[in-house]
Parts: C-alpha cells; sequence; structure tokens
C-alpha cells in the first residue's frame, strides 16, 4: 500500500477499448460514489500512441505529481507504466499490461472496429508501431534510472489471460508488487474480487 492518498485519478484503457470498458466503470462508479473530492479522469485515446500520450500529458500537466496515481488496462498498462514513468507520480496499477504491443499489434494494422461500438471504426497505421517501438525504448531506459517498487507500482496479473503471456507480463512489472492470478481472463472478468485491493493500494 502507498503512504498517502490519491488526489487525481488517471484510468487509461486498451487498444480497441475505451472509457465504457467494464473495468473503468466500475472505477468510475466507485470513485464517483465514495471519492467525489478526487479528481478522475478516464479519456478516449486516440489510435495514435504518440498523440495519446501527448494528449494524457497535457491534461495531467497540473496534476500535483505527489498526489497523482494512473492506472491501465493492456495497451493502457503498457501507457500508464511510460506515463508513471515520465511524470514521476505516486502510484501506479497495471492490470495485465501489454509489455511488448509494438510486436504484438504489428498484426492490426488496418481498420479496427471498437470493442464498445462495432460501428465506430479506426485505422490503424503502420507508423503506429513504430511510435509504440519507441515509447517501449523510453521505457526500458527510464526504467533503468528508476525502478519500480513495491510502494509504488501494483500489478493484477491473470495466468488464464487467453492474450497476454503472463511470464512477460510480470518481467514488465518487475519491482512493483504483483497480484497473480491463476485463473481469470485477459478482461479481469473477477475484477469485483480484486478492486479493493487496487483502491487499498490507491490509498482510496
Amino acid at each position: 500500500m502507498t503512504s498517502a492518498a490519491t488526489t487525481h485519478l488517471l484510468y487509461l484503457h486498451g487498444f480497441r477499448s475505451s472509457p465504457q470498458s467494464m473495468k473503468a466503470l466500475k472505477v468510475a462508479e466507485r470513485m464517483q460514489a465514495q471519492h467525489p473530492g478526487v479528481v478522475w479522469w478516464c479519456p478516449q485515446l486516440p489510435p495514435s500512441p504518440r498523440e495519446a500520450m501527448a494528449m494524457v500529458l497535457d491534461g495531467v500537466r497540473d496534476w500535483p505529481r505527489q498526489g497523482m496515481a494512473v492506472a491501465g488496462s493492456s495497451l493502457g498498462g503498457f501507457y500508464a507504466r511510460w506515463l508513471a514513468l515520465q511524470t514521476g507520480c505516486r502510484a501506479t496499477v497495471l492490470l495485465n499490461p501489454a509489455p511488448f504491443p509494438a510486436r504484438d499489434l504489428a498484426k492490426y494494422i488496418g481498420e479496427q472496429t471498437a470493442w464498445h461500438d462495432p460501428q465506430e471504426r479506426f485505422f490503424f497505421e503502420p507508423a503506429f508501431v513504430g511510435e509504440l517501438q519507441a515509447q517501449q525504448d523510453d521505457i526500458a531506459r527510464l526504467a533503468a534510472l528508476h525502478p519500480a517498487t513495491p510502494q509504488r507500482q501494483l500489478a493484477v496479473l491473470a495466468k488464464g489471460d487467453e492474450v497476454l503471456d503472463w511470464r512477460e507480463m510480470q518481467a514488465f512489472c518487475a519491482g512493483g508488487s504483483v497480484r497473480l492470478l491463476e485463473g481469470s481472463d485477459h478482461a479481469l472478468s473477477d475484477f469485483d474480487d480484486h478492486i479493493d485491493a487496487v483502491f487499498g493500494f490507491l490509498g482510496l
């Protein structure tokens, strides 16, 4: 558990996902019901990784780093790790984070549909893979200088993840606290069983 309470919480959704994802909605509902005084932001991220992180960095520019926490799922977990290293925020929660998105998303180049609105389409451009690789390089460089600690980073990882290899995820989250689930799935369908631990870690 972190040493102080979170005053500003950012949630980053995954690839083809949105603020309408199950986990994002559950966190939003709890924030509004139990922590109305905490600043809460869950933006719709553009397809370009570079544009997505530029938008988020601009949005949190004035947030106090000592009270700022970021959580993310899948690709959003990768982004959360990158953002935490860029900002030095006090706490990070990674939910089945994508450790090698440049490799894994290369096969999705082309037109894609959004999970929560199949009518919504976007184009995943070849250049986006290069943007992800640049962010992976940033993480490798900065993580060597500022390694994760159990007090500042919590990961919830499912061995039953059907999309990502839990061993790669565990290596990606090295240094922080890890809640390793024997089963579950990529979406963390049993998120209700873990949301208390997440909020406890955030001091909420």
